[in-house]
């Protein structure tokens, strides 16, 4: 259950991450907001809509926690509790995020790995056993 969480951590910090990177170069080179396959990636959802425009401090944020999200996917992999506890404080964070900028695979993919992650802690979270 931990490594399948730790591959939603990669998948959710790759995707949104790389993606990122690209616009935040394309805002701070005064673009706006970049769009992907004709959709707006980082805008024109809820933060806009509440009087919050994208900027290059708020993807830098967004930045930070899918650099997290990624180091969350490390410790997870290893099976350590520190992973579980990454992992849950950080959702907050990422639901503040994945509903700002509109972005309906973050929750899911999020509520996916936050399940795992809880089933694995209720189960006993730990480095595996030997196998003899």
């Amino acid at each position: 259950m931990l490594r399948t969480a730790a591959v939603l951590c990669w998948v959710l910090a790759a995707g949104f991450g790389l993606l990122d990177v690209v616009a935040i170069a394309h805002t701070a080179g005064g673009g706006g907001v970049w769009t992907f396959f004709g959709y707006p990636t980082y805008g024109r959802g809820p933060f806009e809509d509440a009087g919050l425009p994208t900027t290059v401090p708020l993807l830098a944020g967004f930045l930070l926690v899918a650099v997290a999200e990624a180091v969350v996917g490390v410790l997870l992999w290893r099976r350590r509790r520190s992973g579980v506890v990454g992992a849950l404080l950080l959702l907050p964070f990422e639901l503040a995020y994945w509903i700002g900028f509109a972005l309906p695979a973050g929750p899911v993919l999020g509520v996916v790995r936050t399940v795992l992650v809880l089933r694995a802690a209720r189960a006993g979270v730990g480095p595996a056993a030997p196998r003899a």
